[in-house]
Parts: C-alpha cells; structure tokens; sequence
C-alpha cells in the first residue's frame, strides 16, 4: 500500500477556502491510497475529524469500522487549557489490534493534537500502522507531525484558527476566526 506525502501544497487563501472540494481531493488520495487495504478502520478527532471521518467511513463502506476520539484528557497542554464544556466519550468500537488506523482531523497544526490521539489509540491497543490524514495544514508545527494525506496548506496568524463546519445537510465550510 502506497501513499503520497504532499508537503509542496500551493498555499490556499484562507480567504477563500472551498471545503466541499479539500474534502473531495482528500478523499480520492485516501481511496486510492487504501484500495486493497485489510483490516482498515477510520478514527475521527473530534469534532471536525469525527464529521469528515464519519463522510469518509460511508464512502469506503466501512462504517462498522469506525470510531471517534476526544483528545481533551490526553492533551500535553491539558492543565493551561482546562476541560472544555464539551467533551465527548471517545468510542472505538473494533478491535485496534493490528489494524491499519486512518488518523482523521480537520486542521493539522501544533501536531499535538494528533499526538494526544496517537497516545489514546494505543490505550485500545497496538495497531499495525497509523495514517494522518488531514483536510488543512496551517504550519506551525511544534511536534514532528506530517500528514500522510493532505488536502491543503494555509498560512495564518497566530491569533486566527481556522474552524470546520457541518450544515445541516451534510456540507463542509471552513471559517477563519479571530481570537
């Protein structure tokens, strides 16, 4: 199983970001990537890995495959964040146990998130392999993170996030929000 790394993504404008099309190209990259692929299984960060994963397990028909984490309790910046009021159960439902895990979050930034998840993953056991896939890159990286599939590269300041959301009929938009 082959892959492509990407880290020569023409830089987007964050003004004009489609998120409709990020998620199409990072799709076609995970399907190809995964095609004869055993024993995979689809892990979404909450809240917006959790939506794109959840999209991504219907299309490679692996919806019994699927799980959500919520990395709150294993941030190393837990204790200078504090709990949000949002915190979700994670759920993994399958066996981790040598399963090739596709990593899913929506911006990929300190990298200590996906650090966070990797840590929780391995709670539920030892898989065989761990892919990233990522919608946005926005740089930054504080930890030796790349995504394994990536849709885009942004560049913003640091007092802007960037912040996926999910329409009502199922529609991906990504915002850039001002601190």
């Amino acid at each position: 199983m082959s892959h492509s790394n990407t880290p020569d993504q023409p830089l987007l404008d964050a003004s004009s970001l489609d998120a409709e099309a990020l998620y199409r190209k990072l799709s076609q990259q995970v399907k190809t990537a995964l095609q004869g692929a055993s024993n995979v299984a689809i892990v979404g960060i909450h809240s917006g890995g959790a939506w794109l994963a959840e999209r991504l397990a219907d299309e490679l028909q692996l919806s019994e495959r699927l799980g959500f984490i919520d990395v709150s309790f294993y941030r190393d910046d837990f204790s200078e964040k504090g709990l949000r009021s949002d915190v979700k159960p994670s759920q993994i439902p399958f066996d981790v146990e040598g399963s090739t895990i596709l990593l899913v979050d929506d911006v990929l930034y300190t990298g200590r998130t996906t650090r966070a998840a990797i840590n929780e993953l391995f709670d539920y056991g030892r898989p065989a392999r761990i892919l990233l896939a990522a919608l946005v890159d926005r740089g930054d990286r504080e930890l030796p993170i790349a995504a394994d599939f990536l849709a885009g590269t942004v560049k913003l300041d640091k007092q802007q996030s960037l912040q996926l959301q999910r329409a009502d009929d199922g529609g991906f938009s990504l915002t850039v929000v001002h601190a």
